[in-house]
Protein backbone atom coordinates (compact mmCIF):
# COMPACT_ATOMS: atom_id res chain seq x y z
CA UNK A 1 0.00 0.00 0.00
CA UNK A 2 1.37 3.64 -0.84
CA UNK A 3 1.30 6.55 1.16
CA UNK A 4 2.45 9.81 0.08
CA UNK A 5 3.16 12.92 2.25
CA UNK A 6 3.66 16.43 0.35
CA UNK A 7 3.83 19.98 1.23
CA UNK A 8 5.09 22.80 -0.70
CA UNK A 9 5.78 26.31 0.51
CA UNK A 10 3.96 28.47 -1.99
CA UNK A 11 5.31 31.78 -0.37
CA UNK A 12 8.71 31.48 -1.79
CA UNK A 13 7.02 30.71 -5.35
CA UNK A 14 7.27 33.10 -7.57
CA UNK A 15 6.71 31.48 -11.45
CA UNK A 16 7.55 34.04 -14.18
CA UNK A 17 4.25 34.68 -16.74
CA UNK A 18 5.20 32.34 -19.06
CA UNK A 19 5.80 29.64 -16.40
CA UNK A 20 2.42 30.09 -15.01
CA UNK A 21 0.65 30.31 -18.30
CA UNK A 22 2.39 26.92 -19.05
CA UNK A 23 0.89 25.66 -15.38
CA UNK A 24 -2.41 26.60 -16.49
CA UNK A 25 -2.59 24.44 -19.51
CA UNK A 26 -1.51 21.67 -17.25
CA UNK A 27 -4.75 21.22 -15.40
CA UNK A 28 -8.40 21.24 -16.99
CA UNK A 29 -9.82 23.96 -17.75
CA UNK A 30 -12.65 23.66 -14.60
CA UNK A 31 -9.16 23.99 -12.48
CA UNK A 32 -8.54 26.60 -14.28
CA UNK A 33 -11.57 28.42 -14.02
CA UNK A 34 -12.00 27.54 -10.07
CA UNK A 35 -8.13 29.25 -9.59
CA UNK A 36 -9.08 32.27 -11.76
CA UNK A 37 -12.08 32.71 -8.82
CA UNK A 38 -9.64 33.48 -6.20
CA UNK A 39 -9.45 37.44 -5.19
CA UNK A 40 -5.70 37.53 -3.86
CA UNK A 41 -2.95 36.26 -6.09
CA UNK A 42 -1.34 34.44 -3.30
CA UNK A 43 -4.78 32.13 -3.02
CA UNK A 44 -4.53 31.42 -6.78
CA UNK A 45 -1.12 30.36 -6.08
CA UNK A 46 -1.35 27.75 -3.70
CA UNK A 47 -4.92 26.31 -5.33
CA UNK A 48 -2.28 25.82 -8.32
CA UNK A 49 0.29 24.35 -6.95
CA UNK A 50 -2.08 21.61 -5.03
CA UNK A 51 -3.20 20.98 -8.54
CA UNK A 52 -0.07 20.30 -9.47
CA UNK A 53 0.93 18.27 -6.74
CA UNK A 54 -2.02 16.23 -7.17
CA UNK A 55 -1.62 15.26 -10.80
CA UNK A 56 2.70 14.73 -10.39
CA UNK A 57 0.90 12.36 -7.90
CA UNK A 58 -1.04 10.52 -10.23
CA UNK A 59 1.49 10.72 -13.03
CA UNK A 60 4.44 9.43 -10.52
CA UNK A 61 1.94 6.60 -8.25
CA UNK A 62 -0.62 5.48 -11.03
CA UNK A 63 1.54 5.99 -14.25
CA UNK A 64 -1.11 8.16 -15.82
CA UNK A 65 1.07 10.41 -18.71
CA UNK A 66 0.38 13.87 -17.96
CA UNK A 67 -1.79 14.84 -20.65
CA UNK A 68 -4.26 11.70 -20.11
CA UNK A 69 -4.87 12.79 -16.37
CA UNK A 70 -8.37 13.59 -15.82
CA UNK A 71 -10.02 14.68 -12.04
CA UNK A 72 -13.49 14.60 -10.74
CA UNK A 73 -15.25 16.30 -7.89
CA UNK A 74 -17.45 14.11 -5.36
CA UNK A 75 -21.02 16.34 -4.91
CA UNK A 76 -18.76 17.52 -1.66
CA UNK A 77 -16.10 18.40 -3.56
CA UNK A 78 -13.14 15.76 -3.11
CA UNK A 79 -11.50 15.17 -5.72
CA UNK A 80 -10.97 11.52 -7.68
CA UNK A 81 -9.17 10.06 -10.57
CA UNK A 82 -12.45 9.86 -13.05
CA UNK A 83 -10.74 7.31 -15.42
CA UNK A 84 -8.05 5.16 -14.06
CA UNK A 85 -6.16 2.96 -15.96
CA UNK A 86 -7.58 -0.69 -16.03
CA UNK A 87 -4.34 -2.53 -14.93
CA UNK A 88 -5.36 -5.48 -14.15
CA UNK A 89 -5.59 -9.09 -15.07
CA UNK A 90 -7.91 -11.74 -14.97
CA UNK A 91 -5.28 -14.01 -12.62
CA UNK A 92 -3.70 -10.41 -11.27
CA UNK A 93 -6.14 -8.30 -9.83
CA UNK A 94 -6.19 -4.60 -9.93
CA UNK A 95 -4.37 -2.27 -7.34
CA UNK A 96 -6.37 -0.60 -5.00
CA UNK A 97 -7.36 2.84 -5.86
CA UNK A 98 -5.93 5.62 -4.10
CA UNK A 99 -7.44 8.16 -2.48
CA UNK A 100 -6.08 11.94 -2.05
CA UNK A 101 -6.91 15.19 -0.59
CA UNK A 102 -5.82 19.28 -0.78
CA UNK A 103 -5.48 21.98 1.31
CA UNK A 104 -4.03 25.18 1.26
CA UNK A 105 -3.69 28.09 3.60
CA UNK A 106 -1.09 30.68 4.61
CA UNK A 107 1.90 30.02 2.48
CA UNK A 108 1.46 26.48 2.44
CA UNK A 109 -0.40 24.11 0.09
CA UNK A 110 0.04 20.02 1.69
CA UNK A 111 -1.03 16.89 -0.34
CA UNK A 112 -2.00 13.54 1.73
CA UNK A 113 -2.92 10.54 -0.12
CA UNK A 114 -3.18 6.93 0.76
CA UNK A 115 -4.33 3.62 -1.41
CA UNK A 116 -6.47 2.00 -0.54
CA UNK A 117 -8.10 3.21 2.63
CA UNK A 118 -9.59 7.18 2.33
CA UNK A 119 -7.77 9.98 3.61
CA UNK A 120 -8.01 13.79 4.40
CA UNK A 121 -5.81 16.98 5.10
CA UNK A 122 -6.28 20.15 6.88
CA UNK A 123 -4.19 23.17 7.63
CA UNK A 124 -4.68 26.03 9.66
CA UNK A 125 -3.00 29.22 10.36
CA UNK A 126 -3.33 30.44 13.58
CA UNK A 127 -4.12 34.09 13.94
CA UNK A 128 -5.76 36.01 16.10
CA UNK A 129 -9.70 36.57 15.20
CA UNK A 130 -9.96 39.49 13.14
CA UNK A 131 -12.88 41.48 13.91
CA UNK A 132 -13.78 39.84 17.19
CA UNK A 133 -12.06 39.09 20.51
CA UNK A 134 -10.96 36.40 21.38
CA UNK A 135 -14.13 35.27 24.03
CA UNK A 136 -16.67 36.23 21.10
CA UNK A 137 -14.80 34.54 18.56
CA UNK A 138 -15.30 31.55 20.54
CA UNK A 139 -18.84 32.27 21.68
CA UNK A 140 -19.89 32.40 17.52
CA UNK A 141 -18.37 29.04 17.25
CA UNK A 142 -19.64 27.04 20.73
CA UNK A 143 -21.59 25.00 18.26
CA UNK A 144 -18.78 23.01 16.44
CA UNK A 145 -17.39 21.48 19.30
CA UNK A 146 -18.07 19.37 22.44
CA UNK A 147 -18.20 20.62 26.05
CA UNK A 148 -14.96 18.61 26.75
CA UNK A 149 -13.55 20.03 23.50
CA UNK A 150 -13.90 23.70 24.95
CA UNK A 151 -12.85 22.81 28.70
CA UNK A 152 -9.91 21.65 26.85
CA UNK A 153 -9.35 24.84 24.66
CA UNK A 154 -10.34 27.46 27.51
CA UNK A 155 -8.04 25.69 29.47
CA UNK A 156 -4.76 25.93 27.68
CA UNK A 157 -3.78 28.81 29.24
CA UNK A 158 -3.57 32.86 27.79
CA UNK A 159 -5.34 33.70 24.35
CA UNK A 160 -2.73 32.93 21.80
CA UNK A 161 -2.12 29.21 23.63
CA UNK A 162 -6.41 28.61 23.87
CA UNK A 163 -6.61 29.99 20.15
CA UNK A 164 -3.80 27.42 19.18
CA UNK A 165 -5.61 24.20 21.14
CA UNK A 166 -9.23 25.92 18.89
CA UNK A 167 -7.65 25.38 15.67
CA UNK A 168 -5.46 22.18 16.63
CA UNK A 169 -9.01 20.67 17.40
CA UNK A 170 -10.70 22.33 14.16
CA UNK A 171 -7.88 20.62 11.91
CA UNK A 172 -8.85 17.68 13.64
CA UNK A 173 -12.47 17.86 13.00
CA UNK A 174 -11.82 19.06 9.55
CA UNK A 175 -9.67 16.46 7.97
CA UNK A 176 -12.31 14.27 9.33
CA UNK A 177 -15.12 15.19 7.65
CA UNK A 178 -12.72 15.66 3.84
CA UNK A 179 -11.76 12.05 4.45
CA UNK A 180 -15.13 10.72 4.87
CA UNK A 181 -16.76 13.38 2.32
CA UNK A 182 -19.53 14.59 4.33
CA UNK A 183 -18.80 18.29 3.80
CA UNK A 184 -19.98 20.99 6.44
CA UNK A 185 -23.36 20.06 6.78
CA UNK A 186 -21.94 16.93 9.17
CA UNK A 187 -22.69 17.98 12.79
CA UNK A 188 -19.21 18.43 14.08
CA UNK A 189 -20.36 17.94 17.88
CA UNK A 190 -20.71 14.28 16.83
CA UNK A 191 -17.19 13.96 16.79
CA UNK A 192 -15.13 14.49 19.67
CA UNK A 193 -11.71 14.61 20.09
CA UNK A 194 -8.92 13.74 23.21
CA UNK A 195 -5.36 15.06 22.39
CA UNK A 196 -2.01 13.45 23.78
CA UNK A 197 -0.33 15.47 26.32
CA UNK A 198 2.83 14.95 24.65
CA UNK A 199 3.93 18.56 22.90
CA UNK A 200 4.22 18.64 19.61
CA UNK A 201 7.70 17.93 17.90
CA UNK A 202 9.39 19.41 14.87
CA UNK A 203 10.95 15.44 14.41
CA UNK A 204 8.15 13.20 14.05
CA UNK A 205 4.27 13.38 14.03
CA UNK A 206 1.72 13.01 16.91
CA UNK A 207 -0.44 10.03 16.26
CA UNK A 208 -2.09 9.52 19.16
CA UNK A 209 -5.06 11.60 18.78
CA UNK A 210 -8.50 9.68 19.83
CA UNK A 211 -11.62 10.37 18.64
CA UNK A 212 -14.98 9.53 20.16
CA UNK A 213 -18.46 9.34 17.36
CA UNK A 214 -21.13 9.70 19.00
CA UNK A 215 -19.63 8.89 22.35
CA UNK A 216 -17.79 5.92 21.21
CA UNK A 217 -14.33 5.32 20.36
CA UNK A 218 -13.30 4.55 17.28
CA UNK A 219 -10.48 2.98 16.61
CA UNK A 220 -10.10 2.71 13.00
CA UNK A 221 -8.60 5.95 12.30
CA UNK A 222 -5.35 7.02 12.73
CA UNK A 223 -4.30 11.06 13.45
CA UNK A 224 -1.47 12.72 12.60
CA UNK A 225 -0.43 16.13 14.12
CA UNK A 226 2.50 17.67 12.34
CA UNK A 227 4.80 20.56 13.76
CA UNK A 228 7.68 21.80 11.96
CA UNK A 229 9.91 25.11 12.49
CA UNK A 230 9.01 27.34 9.76
CA UNK A 231 12.91 28.13 8.50
CA UNK A 232 14.09 24.50 8.60
CA UNK A 233 11.58 22.68 7.74
CA UNK A 234 8.67 23.04 5.65
CA UNK A 235 6.51 20.69 7.76
CA UNK A 236 3.57 22.12 8.21
CA UNK A 237 3.41 23.33 12.03
CA UNK A 238 1.25 25.17 15.15
CA UNK A 239 2.66 27.30 16.93
CA UNK A 240 2.65 31.19 18.62
CA UNK A 241 4.70 34.56 17.77
CA UNK A 242 6.69 36.00 15.39
CA UNK A 243 6.94 32.45 13.28
CA UNK A 244 4.38 31.70 10.67
CA UNK A 245 1.57 29.34 12.42
CA UNK A 246 0.14 26.58 11.20
CA UNK A 247 -1.61 23.16 11.99
CA UNK A 248 -1.84 20.57 9.96
CA UNK A 249 -3.14 17.10 10.79
CA UNK A 250 -3.65 13.56 8.87
CA UNK A 251 -5.79 11.21 8.71
CA UNK A 252 -6.08 7.53 7.40
CA UNK A 253 -7.75 4.56 8.54
CA UNK A 254 -4.46 2.20 8.64
CA UNK A 255 -1.84 1.80 10.88
CA UNK A 256 0.68 2.07 8.21
CA UNK A 257 3.54 3.65 9.06
CA UNK A 258 3.55 7.24 7.71
CA UNK A 259 5.95 9.24 5.53
CA UNK A 260 6.51 12.49 6.73
CA UNK A 261 6.94 15.65 4.65
CA UNK A 262 10.37 16.04 3.14
CA UNK A 263 13.12 19.15 4.29
CA UNK A 264 11.93 22.38 2.10
CA UNK A 265 14.52 21.97 0.71
CA UNK A 266 13.17 18.64 -0.81
CA UNK A 267 10.37 20.08 -1.90
CA UNK A 268 12.00 23.37 -3.66
CA UNK A 269 13.85 20.82 -5.66
CA UNK A 270 10.43 18.84 -5.94
CA UNK A 271 8.56 22.05 -7.64
CA UNK A 272 11.64 22.35 -10.49
CA UNK A 273 11.33 18.77 -11.04
CA UNK A 274 7.53 19.00 -11.07
CA UNK A 275 7.87 21.56 -14.09
CA UNK A 276 10.79 19.85 -16.06
CA UNK A 277 8.40 16.39 -15.91
CA UNK A 278 5.20 18.54 -17.28
CA UNK A 279 7.91 19.90 -20.23
CA UNK A 280 8.90 15.98 -20.84
CA UNK A 281 5.40 14.61 -20.57
CA UNK A 282 2.73 17.34 -21.09
CA UNK A 283 1.09 17.33 -24.77
CA UNK A 284 0.62 20.21 -26.48
CA UNK A 285 -2.47 20.04 -28.13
Amino acid sequence: MGSVRWAFRCGTWTPSRSEWLFAARCVQREEKDRIGQFVFARDAKSAMAGRLLLRKLVHDRVGIPWSEIRLDRSPRGKPYLAAPLKVGTDSVPEPPSWSFNLSHQGEYAVLAAEQGMQVGVDIMKITMPGSSSVPEFFRIMTRQFTAYEWSVIQSSGLEHQQLAAFYRHWALKESFIKAIGTGLGFNLQRVEFHLPPEPLSQKCALRQTKMLLDEEEEGDWVFEIIFAGCLATSHLQQGFGKQLRTTCPFLKNSCLKPKYFPKCETITILLLLLFVEMISHFNYR
